[in-house]
């Protein structure tokens, strides 16, 4: 990655030989490093940390010093590796959980050098946009690790490498503050200014492209490359046999794998090497991948329990059921885990009781599709749109008519440089027939809120909504005490039905502006305009 980094440097230096030479600039005129470097800085949340690991790179302009930063969090990146693979190493066995924290924690860094290594690659090109939504997936991931580790920090080692982790994240953190810099202000270091969102009265310039609002979808009429089918006459019998078969990596062509219909008992794991990978059902409720993870299991965190998860990018489906079956008692048991980049999901269901629907980082879009849960069960630190999507809270107890708190979703934005949230367009939240039964016969008792902030940055829009009755007046609820109700931005525009009465909500929501909604569009908000959709 440094040699990445140093030959694309020295080629700036090749390509811009002659300003100097010819009219060579005041030395009370020009910035030198350390100038530049200190503006640079100016725009991170961790100035000091910032200037001190730049000072011994070469840092003439912008772009130099974003690459710089980058190289600072990818060596960084390596040593936490080595660390953590340590903590695997020294693991006892019987000691399920911390072996298990150890491996997603490894997985996690995988993931985040994966895509800060694509960010390095993609800033020559001029792809900002898209390296500061790989770079805010980075450091979401870092943070996972970090967060894995936390609930098994019981040694030195691990304690140890937290806190190393910690410093990385801010590294991390760092070079995204600079790349958004770079892109809301140009590559005058001078004007840089720190992250800022909606809620301190900043929206970045945003809106459809003239040709009119994106529209992205599963294509129709797809071929299908491989079958799936119970009882023989298919390719497969299972959904991961398929998977298994795709090319690695894709080369820009789609892989289309039909599973007919039927019921899958299956774990079902997509890795990030399978891109461009389409899985086509028969329908909602007749192509059914089913599982029962939960994290009453041992060895399980709310990663694992996941029964559809997937990494690689470029991915599509259509015509799923996707369920998880764990029960209203079994705390987290998600359905669906999507670390897809430039992902569309139509027309698929997903059931579950807490955390249904796992949105984990990157760029995705769902539409027309059916989501049931209670607790947080739209939840993680993507950027989604949801489009036209019905959005059902379920009974959440063994004993639902004792009533509940329900919160339909659960952003997880960690830093305000961070490109992640969940925007709801033209969506219905209401409940299932049989949650509607308890409703009405007690509503006092079953409060449902649209969301609350996981993290301290969570990020959520509902726009043009239909939010029916089980919606409290107060629309958003606390996580704990006050925790991220200064930084969060949750905003309604022109919604509908019982729940969307503006007049009750929490002092801590907003309204979005009239000429502020292009922000959420999915060409701006999702950079949906550039998404190169695999061929065939």
């Amino acid at each position: 990655m440094a040699i990445i980094s140093i030959l694309f440097i020295s080629l700036l230096v090749f390509i811009h030989p002659s300003s100097g030479r010819n009219h060579p600039p005041s030395i009370n005129d020009a910035p030198s490093s350390s100038d530049i470097i200190h503006q640079a800085c100016k725009a991170t949340r961790y100035q000091q940390l910032c200037e001190s690991s730049l000072r011994s790179y070469p840092n003439g302009n912008a772009i130099e010093i974003i690459q710089s930063a980058l190289t600072v969090s990818t060596q960084n990146l390596r040593e936490a590796q080595s660390m953590v693979e340590s903590i695997l190493e020294s693991s006892p066995e019987g000691n399920l959980d911390r072996i298990t924290a150890a491996k997603n924690c490894i997985e996690h860094l995988n993931n985040s050098g994966f895509r800060i290594k694509s960010t390095v690659d993609a800033l020559p090109r001029g792809e900002t946009k898209n390296g500061r939504a790989w770079t805010s997936a980075g450091l979401a991931y870092q943070y996972d690790c970090w967060s894995a580790l936390k609930y098994v920090n019981d040694t030195k080692m691990i304690n140890e490498t937290m806190s190393f982790l910690n410093t990385l994240i801010e590294y991390t953190s760092n070079a995204l503050s600079m790349m958004r810099a770079y892109d809301v202000f140009g590559d005058e270091t001078a004007s840089w200014k720190a992250p800022a969102t909606e809620r301190d009265g900043f929206w970045e310039s945003g809106g459809e492209s003239a040709g009119g609002a994106v529209e992205l979808g599963v294509p129709t009429g797809l071929k299908a490359d491989v079958t799936v089918c119970k009882g023989g006459g298919c390719d497969y019998a299972t959904v991961q046999a398929a998977v298994d078969t795709v090319p690695d990596w894709g080369f820009g062509r789609r892989f289309v794998i039909w599973v007919k219909e039927g019921v899958y008992e299956e774990t079902v794991r997509v890795g990030i090497e399978k891109q461009n990978v389409v899985v086509l059902g028969d329908g909602m409720g007749k192509t059914v991948i089913t599982g029962s993870l939960n994290v009453g299991q041992p060895g399980l965190s709310t990663y694992n329990t996941a029964t559809f998860g997937l990494l690689g990018d470029g991915f599509m489906a259509s015509g799923l059921t996707i369920e998880n079956t764990a029960g209203p008692d079994a705390h987290q048991a998600v359905a669906f885990r999507c670390d897809s980049d430039k992902s569309i999901i139509e027309n698929c269901e997903f059931l579950g009781n807490q955390d249904t629907l796992y949105a984990h980082s990157l760029r995705q879009l769902y539409k027309s599709c059916h989501i049931q849960g209670n607790v947080d069960f739209i939840f993680g630190n993507s950027a989604s749109i949801f489009q036209n999507c019905t959005i059902l809270v379920r009974p959440r107890q063994l004993k639902p008519e004792k009533g509940e708190n329900n919160a339909v979703t659960a952003h997880g934005r960690i830093d305000p440089a961070q490109t992640t949230g969940f925007v709801f367009q033209n969506c219905l939240v209401n409940g299932t027939q049989e949650y509607m039964r308890l409703f009405n016969s007690k509503p006092k008792v079953h409060k449902n809120f649209l969301g609350r902030p996981w993290k301290e940055f969570s990020r959520t829009v509902f726009i043009g909504c239909d939010l029916e009755a089980l919606i409290v007046p107060q629309g958003w609820m606390p996580w704990k005490a006050d925790f991220a109700l200064k930084t969060l931005y949750y905003g309604e525009m022109d919604n509908h039905g019982d729940g969307s009465d503006l007049s009750g909500r929490v002092s801590w929501s907003s309204r979005v502006p009239a000429d502020r909604v292009g922000v959420y569009s999915v060409g701006s908000f999702l950079q949906g305009d550039q998404w190169k959709i695999a061929s065939s």
